[in-house]
């Protein structure tokens, strides 16, 4: 009902300039958000398969383990690799995780400064038109004021709007990323516990 009665078209042209920098923005946060969505899938980052092999340490028996396609794919390629190196590991672990905040932090700077950039269209929408002054009258030309206002609020309106998909969207890919974060933490507690058993120890002497 909204876009009924408001047309989108001339708020986005009464915004003028301000319009294709918030344009140029909101493309760059879809984007990052969709390609974020797609890298932070579950399949990605921690596969079933790989979950039901770690909590069963069966990969411990798998000597050759080289899966690098998931972020517990690696994980548990860097355990193998350098046996015993605990803090190693979960250093490791907080590199996979800050791998998957890539792109995120731009997604705080836009919905940041998006309602900045649509409040400097407010303040020069309105100095233009209190700066219009008609000579008879002594007052501001009553449709230059109305179309200074409307290119005001236009960008206000454009800004606030990309400033919230922009929060949305980088609520929503926190919230992916915690979660698979403390996925990984625990996965990774488990197959370092398992590594460090004495059942483990046994059975490197024995291939030994």
């Amino acid at each position: 009902m909204i876009f009924a009665v408001v047309d989108i078209f001339t708020i986005v042209k009464a915004a003028g300039g301000l319009a294709v920098v918030l344009g140029i923005l909101s493309f760059v946060e879809i984007f990052i958000i969709c390609e974020r969505a797609v890298a932070l899938r579950k399949k990605a980052i921690i596969p079933q398969d790989l979950v039901e092999s770690a909590l069963q340490g069966k990969f411990q028996q798998d000597m050759t383990f080289d899966d690098k396609t998931s972020a517990l794919g690696r994980i548990i390629n860097f355990v193998e690799q350098h046996p015993g190196d605990v803090d190693g590991a979960k250093a490791y672990a907080r590199l996979e995780v800050i791998k998957m905040e890539r792109g995120v932090s731009y997604l705080d700077v836009i919905y940041t400064g998006a309602p900045l950039l649509g409040l400097i269209g407010t303040v020069f929408g309105l100095l233009s038109a209190f700066n219009v002054i008609d000579p008879e009258t002594r007052m501001p030309d009553p449709v230059q004021f109305t179309h200074s206002v409307g290119l005001a609020l236009s960008a206000t309106l454009i800004g606030l709007v990309v400033a919230l998909v922009a929060l949305g969207g980088n609520g929503y890919l926190q919230r992916r990323i915690d979660h698979h974060a403390a996925r990984l933490d625990v996965l990774l507690e488990r197959i370092l516990a398992q590594k460090n058993s004495p059942a483990s120890a046994t059975e490197k002497e024995l291939v030994q």
